[in-house]
């Protein structure tokens, strides 16, 4: 079966609970040990997650890096927001480009950065259109756009019940980092 033949559908993980890139990471192995081809890019995150070392050397993941370091939104200067938003707009726009070679894209954390404005809501909606047939998309993030959840084919709300940050504990390697 070509990717032309296939219907590729949109996925959404959100919410306030942990799990969101790891459930993205998680489709994108399995894309991947099936055959699959998968292009998956991080926006908002430096390229030190411990997913990141295993997914580089998956067959099938075709791993984009990002800014090598980057400061939590709240912490940029309003000069380094613009740059970011610059670098961010160009990249999605590559990213678009090279998606027709992929079976899967998965764009982390792409939703924040449509709510600080580094990615266009508009241009991101009007690719869920334009998207090759056979394209599986996924994003992840909090607090998506009612129309990205109208027009994505799943959604899967990620809820906190309980969370150790909530305790003062902070970022944990191997399991948030």
């Amino acid at each position: 079966m070509s990717r032309a033949d296939k219907t590729g559908l949109i996925h959404i993980y959100c919410g306030d609970g942990k799990g969101k890139t790891t459930a993205a990471v998680g489709l994108a192995v399995r894309c991947a040990g099936g055959g699959g081809n998968v292009l998956f890019f991080q926006f908002l995150k430096g390229n030190r997650s411990g997913e990141r070392a295993v997914m580089k050397n998956i067959d099938g993941i075709d791993l984009w890096d990002g800014p090598e370091d980057i400061k939590f939104v709240w912490n940029m200067t309003e000069k380094e927001k613009a740059e970011m938003r610059e670098y961010y707009r160009e990249k999605f726009n590559e990213l678009r480009a090279a998606a027709p070679d992929h079976d899967m894209l998965v764009l982390d954390e792409v939703i924040p950065a449509l709510k600080y404005g580094f990615i266009d809501t508009e241009e991101l909606l009007r690719f869920f259109t334009e998207k090759p047939q056979g394209l599986e998309l996924v994003l992840t993030g909090r607090d998506p756009d009612e129309r990205l959840v109208e027009a994505a084919d799943y959604v899967t709300e990620m809820k906190k019940i309980k969370h150790p940050f909530d305790r003062g504990i902070a970022m944990r390697k191997y399991i948030e980092l």
